[in-house]
């Protein structure tokens, strides 16, 4: 599907729930689109908006991206201790986040599918692993201090 076709089914979406689109909304989505495979945080989602909107308060992204959220629409990601990042919710990952060389590895949703499961049958708890980021070393970093695999 186009860029352009998949903003409209996002819009659509938006409406079909009741869910007024503003010009705002719609420059934010396609920002989302836009990112692709980049990380944004809501400053970064913000700049891309104030291209368009430059009248666009940093506070209406964050309603904005909160709403999101809230309808499914967007996912945030906490990368360790940095600001979250956002991204469309319709393409589920992973990240895996180096804390070496700061590289961030997005991975298939389903790696964690077993340790889901584990966690749900064991402990009757289900995870939400697209909130977070694990954390640990890529393969460089881990030669570079000797970490064992």
């Amino acid at each position: 599907m186009t860029r352009e076709g998949r903003l409209e089914s996002l819009v659509s979406q938006l409406r079909a729930r009741g869910t007024r689109v503003t010009a705002a909304r719609r420059e934010l989505l396609g920002a989302l689109l836009d990112a692709r495979d980049h990380h944004l945080s809501a400053h970064d989602l913000a700049a891309a908006v104030h291209r368009a909107l430059p009248d666009v308060h940093l506070s209406t992204i964050y309603r904005s991206l909160d709403s999101l959220e809230e309808l499914g629409v967007v996912d945030h990601v906490h990368f360790g201790h940095g600001r979250a990042i956002y991204h469309l919710a319709d393409e589920p990952h992973q990240h895996l986040v180096c804390e070496g060389c700061g590289a961030v590895v997005q991975v298939p949703d389903d790696v964690f599918a077993e340790l889901s499961a584990t966690l749900t049958r064991a402990y009757g708890f289900t995870i939400r692993p697209h909130h977070f980021a694990v954390v640990g070393r890529c393969a460089a970093c881990a030669d570079a201090h000797g970490d064992p695999r």
